[in-house]
């Protein structure tokens, strides 16, 4: 489907610009969204003559995503939850998770800027994207820990606070040859006493 951007798309184009997508992903998304217009001649005309608004209008939305994007550079959001002694989550970290925790910190965002492809599902310090404009995008942490204690530690280290194995014992390189030199000594005397004749064996043939 030929589509016309109505605001910047990554990987797709500019304002303007008019591209080729899939239909699923036009009519799921960018049409929805009010990305994008069909690209029919009625509708380029119609963006033609709404260009030089649409263009201030985005102009003004970068500027307020970019004065929201600097109170956000240094900001890092804490996620309790339970979790084993390795650090894997029983259960997940999600986009809504984050969204919920940065509105609660005060900016309003919504979980489709939150640029996580995976759930989180291990304890630990993560760099997230977060996309305040099409043009203006600011990376936050998360910090995902069983207690505020253990985030205060993690977020100090900059590692997950998780049980260590326990190291694996090996017997020094001379008591292992020790060892080895025994069990041959017992299996050359189980063969010698299997070889050996029994006593009276030859007493009774006479």
């Amino acid at each position: 489907m030929d589509i016309i951007l109505l605001e910047r798309v990554e990987k797709l184009g500019q304002m303007g610009d008019v591209v080729k997508v899939k239909t699923g992903f036009a009519r799921n998304f960018l049409l929805p969204q009010k990305k994008a217009l069909r690209a029919t001649e009625e509708n380029k005309k119609v963006f033609e003559s709404q260009r030089v608004q649409l263009e201030a209008e985005n102009l003004k939305q970068k500027d307020e995503a970019s004065k929201v994007a600097a109170k956000m550079s240094d900001v890092s959001v804490t996620l309790i939850r339970q979790a084993g002694e390795a650090g894997h989550l029983y259960g997940s970290v999600n986009v809504r998770d984050i969204a919920a925790s940065l509105t609660d910190a005060g900016f309003t965002i919504n979980r489709n800027q939150i640029g996580l492809i995976n759930p989180i599902k291990e304890l630990g310090l993560y760099e997230v994207r977060c996309s305040l404009h099409p043009e203006v995008s600011v990376n936050i942490t998360v910090n995902v820990a069983r207690t505020e204690d253990e985030a205060k530690i993690q977020a100090k280290t900059g590692k997950a606070v998780v049980g260590e194995d326990e190291p694996e014992v090996k017997a020094a390189p001379e008591l292992e040859a020790v060892f080895e030199e025994s069990v041959l000594e017992e299996i050359k005397e189980e063969a010698a006493s299997e070889e050996a004749p029994e006593s009276g064996d030859e007493g009774d043939k006479a």
